[in-house]
């Protein structure tokens, strides 16, 4: 049974070309389902033994351990993926996690910032101090580009072409996609570029690095969110503000100003429309919500003078 999550892993590393945070994220949804086969079912020693009753009790553990319903939903979606596979390498007849009734999950609208929230965000980093020049070129390229925070860390100084003002990143899948920037962050980047110093030492995958740390190597995400952290202390923005954030600020804002549902698609490199529906609906809260603050007769509460 074991190998055959192994072998899974293996599976969406090498063929799927997942990312690591892909692998970490299926790695601890199957280490839960380990923990129960372990203590509720016993020994299982390969897929096959694993029944439908035994699969619909890990839900009721996972219930029972009060996981939210995202998390149920996800590894329930990680049970499916994994006896696919097994069905493919026939160590399956059928997949029994396909019964399996996935709990509804309402989705929360993204979280995003004003146009005066951003400003003040961007303009928050000192432009005196060269940490200060890399954020503010960092955040400008991570809100005009809309960037994952991994797209944004594993850039390099030549995935940025200054004749086009374009950069070239790698997303989800490790699928490459081009984005454009615009003269804010063009600016930011070639400030930053005057200024950036790798270590003398550094490996070429980090000498290559567009955004380094204070020890002049490639900086990480836990790094971006911990400056983030610190600015949005010094701004007073609200706490819940993450890296993501800018992203889901960026989709916003272009639908906002009129930009098509398909444009913002390509441009986030999202592989289903539908993923970038989402967006839409904050569109449509705003205009309600200004329709209900501007209009007389629209809030229910409203005193109407007479």
């Amino acid at each position: 049974m074991f190998a055959a999550i192994d072998g899974f892993l293996r599976y969406l590393k090498i063929e799927r070309n997942a990312s690591e945070l892909t692998i970490k994220s299926y790695s601890e949804d199957f280490g839960s389902l380990q923990d129960y086969i372990r203590d509720r079912v016993g020994e299982v020693s390969t897929p096959a033994e694993l029944q439908i009753a035994q699969l619909r009790g890990y839900v009721a553990y996972l219930h029972e351990c009060d996981y939210a319903r995202t998390t149920i939903a996800r590894r329930l979606a990680s049970l499916r993926s994994f006896f696919r596979y097994c069905q493919r390498e026939g160590l399956v007849t059928s997949n029994p996690a396909k019964v399996l009734r996935t709990p509804r999950v309402g989705r929360k609208l993204p979280h995003f910032l004003t146009i005066d929230q951003i400003t003040q965000l961007l303009e928050a980093p000192p432009a005196n101090e060269t940490e200060g020049l890399r954020d503010r070129a960092l955040l400008e390229t991570m809100y005009s580009a809309g960037l994952r925070v991994a797209e944004l860390v594993g850039m390099n100084v030549d995935n940025w072409d200054r004749d086009t003002n374009v950069v070239r990143v790698i997303g989800k899948g490790r699928k490459e996609r081009i984005a454009p920037i615009g003269r804010h962050a063009s600016n930011a980047l070639g400030r930053w570029l005057e200024v950036r110093e790798p270590a003398p030492d550094a490996k070429p995958a980090h000498r290559n690095a567009m955004f380094l740390n204070r020890f002049g190597t490639r900086l990480t995400t836990r790094s971006v969110g911990r400056m983030m952290e610190k600015y949005l202390a010094l701004t007073g923005l609200d706490r819940i503000t993450t890296p993501h954030t800018l992203r889901h600020t960026f989709a916003t804002h272009l639908l906002d100003g009129g930009a098509d549902l398909r444009s913002v698609q390509e441009l986030l490199g999202h592989k289903s429309l539908t993923t970038t529906q989402i967006y839409t609906h904050v569109s449509t809260k705003r205009l309600k919500d200004t329709y209900e603050q501007s209009h007389p007769h629209a809030a229910k509460n409203r005193k109407v003078e007479e």
